[in-house]
């Protein structure tokens, strides 16, 4: 008999060991796929931002009109739209950041600067609905979005407000914004992922 409850004591036991160890294998699964996403989602958000940024519309171009505008949680540019068989036409991106969410959106491409200057205004005037149908959702979880920009005036990475600054200057030597270093933080994470991005055609 006494035989018999060690032994059930010890089956016991072995069941409650195994369990925390399925257990701990679950979490530690699921945890990990939680982050795998997490990583996929920023690996989409930079690529989406590296296409975009790639296609903005020159300085020559858009001259003294805005095209670029960066501060925390909100990045506003234009970009060129190529299709086969039709004209080059300017698009308005709009990303933001609320709560937790970084939105894309983007406006019908356009020839009239007009139109598009009608559309900046809007974007700024626009305090930004979380429930815009037109948004896309790219990634949950943010906790904040910094960027800087560079110049080819080579003086080095500058807080976004360097941009309006030198926007009304559309002589030969002006400076251009050639690059843009965008920093991303989930929630729960101190560290930042960030990259840099070319922008325009070198």
């Amino acid at each position: 008999m006494v035989e018999l409850i060690i032994a059930v004591t010890i089956l016991a036991m072995v069941a409650v060991l195994g369990w925390r160890g399925l257990d701990g294998i679950v979490r530690s699964r699921i945890s990990l796929t939680a982050e795998m996403e997490e990583t996929r989602g920023m690996q989409l958000t930079f690529a989406q931002l590296q296409s975009d940024c790639a296609q903005i519309a020159p300085k020559s171009l858009m001259t003294t009109r805005p095209y670029l505008l960066a501060e925390p949680g909100r990045l506003l540019l234009v970009r060129m739209v190529f299709a086969d068989q039709q004209p080059t036409r300017l698009q308005l991106v709009d990303y933001r950041l609320r709560d937790g969410k970084l939105t894309r959106q983007e406006s019908s491409p356009t020839r009239d600067l007009n139109a598009l200057d009608t559309l900046w205004q809007s974007a700024l005037n626009d305090g930004g609905d979380g429930n815009n149908s037109q948004a896309v959702l790219l990634q949950s979880n943010i906790a904040s979005m910094q960027m800087q920009v560079w110049g080819s005036d080579q003086q080095g990475w500058r807080p976004p407000s360097a941009i309006s600054a030198g926007s009304q200057d559309t002589s030969v030597n002006a400076n251009r914004w050639t690059g843009l270093q965008v920093a991303l933080q989930l929630r729960g994470h101190t560290s930042t992922m960030a990259k840099t991005f070319l922008l325009g055609a070198v």
